[in-house]
Parts: C-alpha cells; sequence; structure tokens
C-alpha cells in the first residue's frame, strides 16, 4: 500500500507545471519534456516544441546527438555522418594516432579528402533510441526478492531485467538495452541505443589552438581554448552500425544540427543536450565532508606528486610527452577540479547548506507519524556509515591513488587473473606498451609507494612488500623499486614472452608479481570491510532520496534525477557573472589569445600562421558584426563531466557552439547548485569554422554543413 502511494507521488510529480521549474538549474530527462520544462522554456525564448527535441516516431534533436567515446558526448553535423566534439575528448584517440615525425597533437591534423581519414578501430560513437519507464516492474521485482540470498536475489532480477531489455529491443539486432537506476533506486528505465563501431579522424587543431591555455586556464575563465575536433562515423551499405571496413559507407543519420552563424547577446536563450557523467545533489553533510577530506583530499595531493614527476620527463622527450599526454591530461583535469571543488566548499559553505537541507528534511519528517516510519531514521543511518567506514575508505582511496597507479602492474594484473595468457599476450597488451615508459614508471613508482607510506599508518592496511624494505632494504624504498625493475621480466613485452616461453618461468617468483599479491591481500580486506555497509547505505539513501522527492511535491517542485551518463537537457541563459565585485563577460576574442602569448611557455605558445590571420584581420564570415573573432563564450546551463563535447543551441535548435568546461568559482556545483555563479564555458562554432577553414585549410568541410 506505501509502495503505490509513492507511485501515485510520482505520477502526480510528473504532470506538475513547469512554472515552478527554474530556468537555469536541471539536468532534464527529455521524455519528460512536455510536462515539466516546455512551457517555461518557451518563456524564457525557446521557439522549438517537445517533440522537435525528442520524439521516439520521427527524427528530433536527441537523434543527432551522441555518446563519445564512453565518456563524452557529440553531434552529427552532415548528411555525411560528419562529428564534433572536443579537442580533449578526441585527444586519446588523436594521440594514438601520433607518433614522432606525425604528431598529430602538436601540430593537429586535417584529412583533405575521405581517403585521408585515418582509422580508429577501438573508437564508438552511441546515439539512443528511447527511454522506457520499468518503475513498476523493477520494483515490484524488488518486493519479491525480500529475504532471498544474495546469490538468488542476483539471478532473479537478471531474469527480470533481461526480459525489459528483450522486450524493449524486439527484433531490432542493431539495438542493444540497459536497465538504468534513477534517483537512488526509485526509478528505473530501460534505455535502448545503437552503437557505431567505425568511426574515423578526420581533424583537429594543434594543442596550441585546442589545448591553449593548457593546466593553467583549465576551469577557468576568461578562456581563450579551440575545444574542438573532427570525425566521421562509417556504417554498412544499410546504414546499420558495422565494425572497420573498406567497403562502410559515410553514415547518413535520422538528424543532424543546422548551424548557426549569428552569434548570441546577454539574456539569449540557450539549452545543451547531452550525458552529463555524475552528480551528487541530494548528498549529505558528512558525505560532503567524506568526500572533501578523504576522495578529494587524495587525489590531489597524490596527483600533484606524480604529474610533477610526469611532466619533468615529458618536457624532456618528444617520445614520452607523447606516450603520456592523455594519461596527463585526465589526471590533471580531475586534480584540478578536486582541488576547486574543496575550494567552493569551504567558500560557498556547501556542508553548512547542506545540513540546513537536512534540518528542513527532518522538521518535514517528524510532523508527520507515517514520514517518522518510512523517513525517520535514514539520515542517521547514512552518518552511521559515513562514520564506520571512514578507515577504511581513506585507505582504499589512496591505495587507488597510489599502489594501484603503478602502471607495470597493468600487465601482471591481467596474467594473474588470467585475462590474457602467453598466446594473446602481444596482442591484448600493445596499447599498453606503446604508451609505457619504463624509466618514468620506476621514478614515479618509487613516489607512490612512499605517499602511500606517508599517508596510511593503520598497520592493517600496509601491504607486507614494506616490511621487505625495512628487512632486506635497509627502510630505502628507492632500493626496493630498483632492484624490481631490474629484475621483473614485465618493462617490456620482448622480455615477458622471452620469459613465459622458458619452462622454468614461474609468475611467483617475479618481484612485480611478488609486490602485486602483498597490495591484493590488504586492498580486498580494505574494499570488503567498504562494501559491507554498501546495502544499508544504498537503502537509507533511497529511503532519504524518496523523502526529498515526497517533501519536493507538497510544494509543487519536481525533483530532477541526479547526472548518471544518460541523455539529459538543460537549458538557460547567455551571460556573464560577477564575484568580489569584478565582472566577467560573457565572450572572449582573438585578441585575448595573442594578449596571453608566451613563446616561453607551452601553455601559451600562437601558432604563427593564426597570428598572420589575427594582424591582417582575416576572419572572413566569421567575424562578429564589430569585426573581432569571438573564440568563447558562457552560459548558466547546468553541466558536468560528460557533458564535454555537448551541443550549444540557441532558441531555433541551432549549434552556437560545445560546451566544454566550467569556472573554478563553481567546481561545487556537482553537490549544490550554484545560481549565481556556475557557468557552461562554450566554444563559439564560429571559432570552430574559422580554424578548419581559414588557418586549417579543411573549408570544404563545411560544404556538407547545412547553416540558417
Amino acid at each position: 500500500m506505501k509502495r503505490f502511494k509513492f507511485l501515485v507521488v510520482l505520477t502526480l510529480l510528473f504532470s506538475l507545471a513547469a512554472v515552478q521549474v527554474r530556468a537555469d538549474e536541471g539536468m532534464w530527462l527529455l521524455q519528460y519534456l512536455e510536462k515539466m520544462n516546455i512551457k517555461t522554456m518557451r518563456g524564457q525564448g525557446c521557439k522549438l516544441t517537445a517533440k522537435q527535441i525528442y520524439d521516439i516516431n520521427h527524427s528530433s534533436l536527441k537523434d543527432a546527438i551522441m555518446i563519445f567515446g564512453g565518456g563524452c558526448t557529440a553531434e552529427v553535423v552532415s548528411d555525411k555522418g560528419l562529428v564534433l566534439t572536443n579537442h580533449h575528448c578526441g585527444y586519446g584517440s588523436i594521440q594514438k594516432l601520433s607518433a614522432v615525425g606525425k604528431d598529430y597533437l602538436r601540430d593537429g591534423y586535417w584529412a583533405m579528402n575521405s581517403s585521408e581519414e585515418l582509422v580508429l578501430p577501438d573508437l564508438t560513437v552511441t546515439f539512443i533510441d528511447k527511454f522506457v519507464d520499468a518503475t513498476p516492474d523493477m520494483l515490484a521485482a524488488e518486493t519479491k526478492t525480500k529475504g532471498m540470498d544474495p546469490k538468488a536475489k542476483v539471478a532473479f532480477m537478471k531474469k527480470v531485467t533481461d526480459s525489459l531489455k528483450n522486450v524493449a529491443i524486439g527484433g531490432d539486432k542493431t539495438l542493444t538495452a540497459m536497465v538504468q537506476t534513477f534517483n537512488q533506486g526509485n526509478n528505473y528505465y530501460v534505455i535502448t541505443s545503437r552503437t557505431f563501431k567505425d568511426v574515423r579522424f578526420v581533424g583537429a587543431p594543434p594543442s596550441s589552438i585546442g589545448k591553449f591555455g593548457g593546466e593553467t586556464d583549465n576551469w577557468e575563465w576568461p578562456r581563450h581554448t579551440g575545444d574542438f575536433s573532427v570525425f566521421r562515423i562509417y556504417a554498412d551499405k544499410n546504414n546499420n552500425p558495422a565494425s572497420y571496413s573498406k567497403d562502410n559507407v559515410p553514415y547518413n543519420p535520422k538528424k543532424y544540427l543546422t548551424i548557426s552563424m549569428k552569434g548570441y547577446k546577454p539574456n539569449d536563450f540557450a539549452m545543451i543536450i547531452g550525458f552529463p557523467g555524475r552528480t551528487q545533489r541530494y548528498m549529505t553533510s558528512s558525505e560532503v565532508e567524506e568526500m572533501q577530506n578523504i576522495s578529494n583530499a587524495a587525489e590531489a595531493y597524490c596527483r600533484t606528486i606524480k604529474e610533477g614527476i610526469w611532466q619533468k620527463a615529458m618536457r624532456a622527450d618528444e617520445h614520452t610527452n607523447i606516450q603520456y599526454a592523455s594519461k596527463f591530461a585526465y589526471s590533471s583535469n580531475f586534480r584540478k577540479k578536486a582541488i576547486a571543488m574543496n575550494d567552493a566548499f569551504k567558500t560557498l559553505n556547501v556542508i553548512a547548506r547542506r545540513a540546513e537541507a537536512e534540518k528542513e528534511f527532518m522538521k518535514w519528517v517528524e510532523q508527520s507519524p507515517e514520514r517518522k516510519v518510512k523517513y525517520g531514521d535514514c539520515l542517521e543511518k547514512i552518518n552511521s556509515v559515513v562514520k564506520e567506514r571512514a578507515a577504511s575508505y581513506y585507505a582504499f582511496e589512496y591505495f587507488i591513488e597510489t599502489l594501484n597507479d603503478i602502471e607495470i602492474i597493468q600487465p601482471v594484473y591481467q596474467l594473474a587473473y588470467g585475462k590474457i595468457d602467453d598466446k594473446n599476450f602481444k596482442e591484448e597488451t600493445a596499447d599498453f606498451y606503446k604508451d609505457y615508459s619504463p624509466a618514468l614508471d620506476r621514478e614515479t613508482t618509487r613516489a607512490l609507494i612512499k605517499i602511500y607510506r606517508d599517508k596510511v599508518t593503520d598497520p592493517k592496511y600496509i601491504p607486507s612488500f614494506y616490511k621487505e624494505i625495512d628487512s632486506a632494504y635497509n627502510g630505502s624504498i628507492d632500493k626496493y623499486v630498483d632492484n624490481m625493475f631490474d629484475k621483473t621480466y614485465f618493462t617490456s613485452p620482448q622480455k615477458a614472452l622471452t620469459a613465459m616461453k622458458d619452462s622454468a618461468f614461474t609468475m611467483k617468483n617475479d618481484p612485480v608479481f611478488q609486490m602485486f599479491v602483498s597490495m591484493i591481500k590488504v586492498a580486498q580486506p580494505a574494499y570488503a570491510e567498504y562494501n559491507k555497509y554498501a546495502s544499508e547505505m544504498q537503502g537509507a539513501k533511497k529511503a532519504y532520496m524518496e523523502g526529498q522527492i515526497e517533501m519536493a511535491a507538497e510544494k509543487d517542485k519536481f525533483l530532477y534525477p541526479d547526472a548518471n551518463f544518460t541523455m539529459r537537457l538543460t537549458y538557460g541563459k547567455v551571460g556573464g557573472y560577477e564575484i568580489n565585485d569584478k565582472k566577467f563577460n560573457y565572450y572572449t576574442t582573438l585578441d585575448g589569445v595573442m594578449a596571453k602569448e608566451n613563446p616561453n611557455d607551452p601553455e601559451f605558445v600562437v601558432p604563427a600562421k593564426l597570428k598572420e590571420l589575427w594582424k591582417a584581420k582575416d576572419y572572413g564570415k566569421y567575424a562578429m558584426k564589430n569585426g573581432e573573432m569571438p573564440v568563447c563564450f558562457l552560459t548558466n546551463n547546468d553541466i558536468t563531466g560528460g557533458n564535454s563535447g555537448s551541443d550549444v543551441l540557441n532558441a531555433k535548435g541551432e549549434l552556437i557552439g560545445l560546451a566544454f568546461d566550467g569556472n573554478y568559482e563553481s567546481m561545487s556545483g556537482d553537490v549544490i547548485f550554484e545560481r549565481d555563479l556556475q557557468r557552461c564555458i562554450c566554444v563559439d562554432i564560429r571559432y570552430v569554422l574559422f580554424v578548419m577553414d581559414k588557418f586549417g585549410g579543411a573549408g570544404y568541410l563545411l560544404n556538407e554543413m547545412k547553416f540558417n
């Protein structure tokens, strides 16, 4: 009876008047735009209907947007499958194609015809087909599992989810399906999608444009980065997904975006459709404090040291720079975000604000005996779990950021767990060794082992190899590491394969394997200790979320689900911001690039050709009316990681830019939306096209695009 009442509450929520929705906050599910958002969106200036944005029976904007490579968003901009995304989203793929003598990261690359488009066998893009509500089926199934032992429960739920997926797919073999949870397990949807496996690299500017400002400007405004890259989707002759084949043809999408050259002005409507990765907007104050003091702190501290070692080696050697470029960019992006998030937590009093929200919630709970039964102890349980798991969580986080990050462990781990063997070792580890430097890993390993020893002091979380360091090497971590790297078989594939062919070879004698076993004997119990609270935490968070939804419903409000890398829409407006009496303009220009130029700093080098175009003011049709060349601009759209590469659309649904970053001052936004500060940093589509055409000489690509 209580569950039925809750489902009724949800039904009411999905039909609430959109006037209660704040225009600039929320990562909204597209299938509910008609009921939730479209009136407010149109009041803000949107010219589209809900069906023009999301429609499962006809082509709509959602059919032009895709998951790019499993961690970003991209959009198709021609009827020949041409794709735009961020430079940093394509970075890993571009790095795989690069080598000394053909460094596409440093120098850029442009295919001048289809035969010059470069094959990327591991890159995929995924289009969403539809969302199907599976909440009643999943909640009913969960009720039936009460009292089952864990294995039986898993088997039963698998049957239920498999059935739901099969029904959603029907007879279409080009589709795949997944059952995704929302609102901490209070809602479920079956999401069907179509994945294309033949995606080729068309072009990108050099990093001096695509990554201009480097780590210094990352998460900062003003920004002057041409953060874009270009790819193309190929399909079989029936326009269906297919693995790479020379017979494949450019994909003809259901929908591709029209491009606007008209620009924008303050308060213009702007929306973004993309795949935001993860937010925690409904977490408790104790969880925020846990994030601040454990996960963010570990990430910031450990990666700062590791990246310092990497950067020195990368700047000293071109080959090493190419090998570690993508790994460094990935690591540093999250390291700086962790630092910025902790700064924002303190500056914006996020923990105290979360605590106030909890007080309001408990005051509401206390007003009803039924609520006390349903929600009275959920916050207490969450706080208790956070306290109980603190030691194991702390140790495991530092383990992940240090010992687990020792690169040479990767092939050893794969062999130890049977993921590869001596027959496929060379093939399966090719990508690893291509981008692996034993000398750099040796130096990094010394530092990581030292960090773990310094930061984790509880004896039960200390691997036994530390005793070996003390007894056999007189406490010298450097000597222990040198001995391990000198004697291991796994510093190169040739050395490893030669060893494995020897009948006397045994993994247990390899020093890296010995260290790995020592690590696992500590890491597995630490994780088990942390994870033993998972069920209790999940139940408490589900109840807390259900209560927050019910409380919001009484105020005629709807709580959008946390981001979970499913397709969402956010809408807002173009505009700058102000903090501490300092006003930030809403756009930047090429003049700002030149003002930041520093030939002695690799992050701020300006290509000679770009400087020539700037001096001549040779901007062509891409300039603003005042003659300036726009580079980046701001909106107040609600985004997070995963939105990188997302389309920024105007009121007519036309492409005006690509989202690529947030601003430092609002990095607490994953936890609490900062209405006055939170901004989405976007690269202007006119700068994208200018660089593609005037700088890159690939203007022929514009011939297949559609302009307003």
